[in-house]
């Protein structure tokens, strides 16, 4: 019984490892959303129509972000990017 309790102890110290890239990783991808809704608004200013491929990849981004928030929260224990997959657009 004490050999299972270090082993969830111990895998519980290497989510919170995960949970603190994580939170990193939230903090880049929100500045990575910023400065993307900015230049889509420039492309829109200029063009009067979105630039489809940001679109796609900001919906990713998104994609992304809610798969965070959702194990930073214990909502799923699937770790986000880079640990799987990049969610598609």
């Amino acid at each position: 019984m004490n050999e299972q309790t270090n082993t969830g102890a111990r895998s519980l110290w290497m989510r919170a490892l995960f949970m603190l890239l994580m939170m990193l990783a939230y903090q880049v991808s929100v500045t990575l959303l910023f400065i993307l809704a900015v230049i889509q608004f420039l492309i829109v200013l200029l063009n009067d129509a979105p630039n489809a491929r940001l679109m796609d990849f900001g919906r990713s981004v998104g994609t992304y972000l809610k798969q965070v928030v959702q194990f930073l929260t214990f909502a799923t224990e699937e770790t986000p990017f880079p640990f799987s997959d990049w969610p598609a657009g």
